[in-house]
């Protein structure tokens, strides 16, 4: 068929006006008949949600059975710093700490169930993550929720994401957000400095991410496990 037949038949023009209209909107989104029942959708070069809703960092370190979890306080609506001052950063129970990304609400919500769990199964914080890991993930409510925890006791640390993922680092280190990229790496190199401890390094950590990722700041607040019992305890940096 030629264009200028294509052009005279009415199927075609809708399909033609049915991309064109889709075009003016912020997602492109080409309707399924004109791809051949194939729906695809392509988002512009607006901030997606979720880029704005994980804007932060949370570093943990474990180290010499030290377990450090640090924590930026800026929070980010678009292009604004809505508060500089968050605490991100909080104890579970008597024996865990927990760092988030993502809606405070939301991530408050996955704590308590956590807490419930730990309840259920003392002492167990990796049956009591899967738990909450599986529930996130098939509950119709929770599955809505947009956060990213990271969860740390005297013998684990864990990141619990709403795909049902749950990780152990190999390495002692995990970090969250946008700013992650930086703190993980900086962790690393210097994981193996022997004069520096656990605390020392996420602060300089830390501190590279603060400097590369303008969703971050250096209002950093700190909770530790270690210095000799296992009591949970915040740390100043």
């Amino acid at each position: 068929m030629s264009i200028l037949q294509s052009l005279r038949n009415p199927e075609s023009i809708l399909r033609c006006q049915g991309v064109a209209s889709a075009i003016c909107s912020d997602a492109l989104i080409l309707p399924s008949s004109a791809l051949g029942g194939v729906r695809r959708q392509f988002f512009t070069s607006s901030a997606s949600q979720d880029h704005a809703a994980h804007s932060t960092t949370v570093l943990c370190v474990r180290k010499d059975g030290d377990v450090v979890m640090v924590a930026d306080g800026q929070v980010t609506f678009g292009g604004s710093i809505l508060k500089p001052n968050v605490r991100k950063t909080r104890k579970i129970g008597d024996k865990v700490i927990g760092g988030f990304a993502g809606a405070t609400a939301d991530a408050f919500t996955l704590f308590e169930r956590l807490e419930t769990k730990l309840e259920e199964h003392p002492g167990q914080l990796m049956r009591s993550a899967v738990e909450l890991a599986k529930m996130w993930r098939m509950d119709k409510y929770l599955r809505r929720l947009d956060a990213s925890l990271i969860v740390a006791d005297k013998e684990l640390s864990l990141q619990i994401t709403g795909n049902g993922d749950v990780l152990e680092p190999h390495d002692g280190v995990l970090s969250i957000g946008s700013g992650s990229p930086y703190a993980l790496a900086a962790a690393r190199a210097l994981m193996d400095i022997p004069d520096l401890d656990a605390t020392e390094i996420a602060k300089r950590a830390m501190s590279i991410a603060a400097d590369s990722c303008i969703y971050t700041n250096s209002n950093f607040t700190a909770m530790k496990i270690g210095g000799g019992d296992d009591n949970v305890k915040s740390i100043e940096l």
